[in-house]
């Protein structure tokens, strides 16, 4: 029964945090509005999840989270020292095709939003096989490595994670 009205209790409880975060307020409307928003979100936006997430080794996760945030710092500071030091026509910037193992579609949806948040990835198209994620990479210049990269830091962690 409460499965039924609360399918994904995390994003609930995020939701209605969040509404009473918005709303700076624990007035009686405000505590409805937000159980409603924690009780309609998940169940109007079931059918947008592409299969139940099953997360497993937190430790891996916390890796993970440590990984992006060192790749974001120090991409942030390559991307800047590039269009300080460069011209936009020497940047070699291009399409990078990155074969994937993983197949989880929570774990790719999580690998695009990785690539993504990294300054000079950008998501691309990801085949309808589910292969390859085609990134647009700002550098380029060393290709091999930036899909090895993907693959060892990004991909290989929400394949413990999810698979």
């Amino acid at each position: 029964m409460i499965r039924r009205i609360l399918p994904s209790p995390i994003l609930s409880l995020a939701l209605f945090v969040l509404w009473l975060l918005l709303e700076q307020s624990l007035a009686p409307i405000t505590l409805l509005g937000a159980l409603a928003i924690a009780i309609a979100g998940p169940l109007l936006t079931a059918s947008l999840r592409p299969a139940p997430v099953r997360m497993r080794r937190p430790g891996t996760m916390l890796k993970l989270a440590l990984h992006i945030l060192a790749d974001a710092a120090s991409s942030n500071l390559r991307v800047a020292r590039l269009l300080l030091t460069r011209r936009a026509s020497d940047i070699p910037s291009d399409f990078v095709p990155v074969p994937l193992d993983l197949r989880d579609p929570n774990g790719l949806a999580v690998l695009a939003v990785i690539v993504c948040a990294v300054p000079g990835t950008a998501f691309a198209e990801l085949a309808a096989d589910r292969s390859v994620l085609l990134l647009h990479v700002f550098d380029a210049s060393d290709r091999e490595r930036l899909v090895a990269d993907i693959k060892q830091r990004y991909e290989r962690p929400l394949m413990e994670i999810f698979e």
